[in-house]
């Protein structure tokens, strides 16, 4: 794909179509259902449920990253935005302090726009939304004032994997990037250590969604993703990630050329400390077995393993 002929998702949208979308998920935010958690709470008036968020963007930092995968970052990197706060409830988060500790602050959806323009200006090759999940609605808002701006790279929705049905459905051509996570297969361990026990049935139904609106992951002539998916998984201790069930999921209801990153950089954060096996690393060969179902399910496309 040559990246000077290729338009993003959203501005390809017919007249008023970014805005009605606005306006529909907004309208989640009354009785909020963004995730699969269903709160329920009217976060427009002040409520705040799960990931204890209004209906303002809350952002902790933002810059030039180039610690993504290589499609992303290509040579002057990924428009990061890690947004505050989070819907999942992970007890070894890596991003512990934004995620459960609220780090981060309020601003308003012409900061946000500003903060994407500026990006841009600064050479990165995309967007990428950080656990946007449960600020969908006020990122929308912001990219409808961005892209009248000017703004005109894809955009990456780089979420944790619990996600709503309804609301992958209203980013349909809008998201030109979907890197979600995939956790867990077991709903064991996805209770056990993220409060959230429909997290696989959640993810897989998000992820064929998703592929389904982008397919798969397509870069240009210098590597650089433009459009697709792109899985994450992290490879946890003793199996607790449940990998083989995930790249089965994978290989035969998205597709076998998905392209996925089985990363091996787990340590222990936050309250893994108090929580065996998870109060240690993973070892060189647990990592091993984890490309390796990769591989024996078929996978063509992993992050930096040639198959």
């Amino acid at each position: 794909m040559d990246n000077h002929t290729f338009t993003p998702a959203y501005l390809r949208l017919p007249p008023n179509i970014l805005s009605d979308k606005v306006r529909e998920a907004e309208e989640i935010l009354k009785e909020c259902t963004l995730c699969p958690r269903e709160c329920r709470v009217d976060r427009t008036s002040g409520q705040s449920g799960f990931c204890r968020t209004g209906d303002k963007p809350f952002i902790s930092s933002y810059g030039l990253h180039f610690g993504e995968e290589k499609p992303l970052v290509g040579r002057f990197g990924s428009g990061t935005i890690f947004m505050g706060n989070c819907n999942l409830g992970c007890l070894f988060c890596q991003n512990y302090s934004i995620s459960h500790l609220g780090e981060g602050i309020e601003i308003s959806f012409e900061k946000l726009a500003e903060i994407m323009l500026s990006l841009q200006q600064q050479g990165c090759h995309n967007i990428n939304f950080v656990t946007p999940t449960h600020q969908m609605p006020m990122i929308l808002r912001s990219l409808l004032i961005a892209s009248e701006k000017g703004l005109n790279i894809p955009v990456v929705y780089n979420c944790g994997g619990y996600e709503s049905l309804h609301a992958i459905e209203i980013l349909y051509g809008i998201v030109d990037i979907y890197m979600p996570d995939f956790k867990y297969s077991d709903p064991a361990m996805a209770f056990k250590y993220s409060k959230a026990e429909d997290y696989p049935q959640s993810a897989m139904t998000a992820i064929k969604e998703m592929h389904r609106q982008v397919g798969d992951l397509v870069t240009d002539q210098r590597g650089i993703a433009m459009r697709g998916l792109l899985v994450r998984h992290l490879v946890l201790p003793e199996g607790i990630a449940g990998t083989a069930g995930v790249v089965k999921f994978l290989a035969e209801e998205s597709s076998k050329n998905t392209y996925i990153n089985i990363m091996d950089q787990y340590h222990p954060c936050f309250k893994a400390f108090d929580q065996p096996p998870l109060n240690r690393r993973i070892t060189p060969q647990e990592y091993a077995d984890a490309v390796q179902m990769a591989i024996d399910a078929g996978l063509k496309r992993i992050d930096g393993i040639t198959v």
